[in-house]
């Protein structure tokens, strides 16, 4: 009984949110989408030719703007889930934490180094604020440790991270491997 109200409620709000409505007008897949399209009017961070790897991607909506803010550059695509294609992106399906998904994704860079990498990666989450945060913030560092060795001198890490009790970790950890954290 309590979860049909909860569903009703999450549907409800959805309805009403103005990100989503815009998402469907826009033709991204999700809403998250604008929260990339921000980081990156501020910071400027795309440009043509980038080569670009979403950890995380799905339902694919970072990774339908990064290919078109990239333009002709090259988009790696990595989730749990199964994606629909998008543009001539490759896509990888299996877990970012197995070091044989993390092998597949620099076979696919071809030996070079990313231009960006970026990760919307969360857990499903429970409810419980502390634990979502620091489990999230658990997939935030993996990734950052990835990004660090992978990613060219002037790259990019952007990342998704829960405010919590592993929030100062993450930024002073990020701090030890980049010229600047935002």
């Amino acid at each position: 009984m309590k979860k049909n109200k909860i569903s009703k409620n999450w549907i409800n709000k959805q309805r009403r949110d103005i990100y989503v409505r815009q998402s469907r007008v826009d033709g991204y897949r999700a809403r998250s989408a604008y929260k990339l399209i921000e980081i990156d009017e501020k910071y400027k961070i795309f440009k043509g030719g980038m080569s670009v790897v979403d950890i995380g991607a799905a339902p694919g909506s970072w990774s339908q703007y990064a290919i078109k803010a990239a333009k002709s550059g090259r988009l790696i695509s990595i989730d749990l889930k199964k994606m629909e294609p998008i543009g001539n992106s490759m896509q990888i399906q299996g877990d970012f934490t197995e070091a044989n998904i993390q092998n597949e994704i620099k076979q696919n860079l071809n030996g070079k180094k990313a231009d960006v990498i970026m990760s919307d990666m969360a857990i499903d989450t429970t409810g419980i604020k502390n634990i979502d945060s620091i489990q999230t913030g658990e997939l935030c560092k993996e990734a950052m440790v990835f990004a660090k060795d992978l990613l060219n001198e002037n790259g990019y890490f952007i990342s998704k991270i829960f405010m919590g009790g592993t929030f100062n970790e993450i930024v002073a950890e990020g701090k030890k491997y980049f010229k600047e954290v935002k």
